[in-house]
């Protein structure tokens, strides 16, 4: 399985997300590339063209958002200086790879616990794990909330909490998560707007669903990223941009 990248040169600050936060087209730009690392890591870095295509995906996005090239330049620009994201060289394209392990200093399964809240916006414990299938496999739920807890109880010397557990939503059985790295979050206000729906499904109908949906998404990654290579091999103009 392919690692998030541990090779490119970070200081030693320690960032504080309370004191300069991400915004929210910084957030959906880390966590892309994030994804991307995951799920087709044989297209990855990527260039700017794939990066837009992944930021505005309809799917696995909360919310779904149209970042234009000058807004994802402006969002890398910034991660740059942060040492989250940087350039790789060689090739006719510049493509971008991110550095969130280091730059945060996280383990592994936390970082791709604050990936998947920054794409698809509060979830529980059980939702992450669902959703965390093609990043990494947890063993079960309790470990995904002890890494939760970790992050949430974060000590200042290390940059302070990355996540907050909201309150109990109306009709909710768990409570959710969300994540800090945009700053802090009106926890009311995300628990009272995030009350599932009943279901009466189990949660191995959850994990084969979730398998299904993710084998799906990564066949229309792979073929979407094998188009927009080849389109830049032939020097051709990506479609809808003329």
């Amino acid at each position: 399985m392919t690692q998030f990248p541990s090779t490119a040169p970070t200081g030693p600050r320690v960032l504080d997300f309370q004191q300069r936060p991400l915004t929210t087209a910084q957030a959906r730009v880390l966590g892309t590339l994030m994804e991307k690392a995951r799920t087709v890591p044989d297209s990855y870095p990527l260039t700017l063209n794939s990066l837009q295509s992944g930021c505005n995906q309809k799917s696995s996005r909360e919310p779904v958002l149209q970042l234009t090239e000058s807004e994802i330049s402006e969002a890398i620009d910034g991660l740059r200086q942060s040492s989250l994201v940087f350039e790789t060289s060689g090739g006719r394209v510049t493509r971008y790879e991110h550095n969130f392990m280091r730059g945060v200093g996280v383990p592994e399964q936390s970082a791709v616990l604050l990936g998947l809240l920054m794409l698809r916006g509060p979830q529980t414990a059980g939702e992450l794990r669902l959703n965390t299938e093609r990043w990494y496999k947890f063993l079960d739920i309790a470990s995904v909330d002890a890494f939760l807890e970790e992050l949430q109880d974060r000590s200042p010397d290390k940059g302070g909490p990355l996540v907050v557990k909201l309150p109990r939503a109306p009709g909710a059985r768990e409570q959710r998560w969300a994540h800090l790295l945009c700053g802090p979050v009106d926890a009311t206000a995300l628990a009272a707007s995030g009350a599932p729906a009943a279901s009466g499904a189990t949660e191995e109908d959850m994990i084969t669903l979730a398998r299904r949906v993710s084998a799906l998404e990564d066949s229309l990654a792979l073929l979407q990223a094998q188009l927009q290579n080849l389109h830049e091999q032939l020097g051709l103009s990506q479609p809808g941009q003329g």
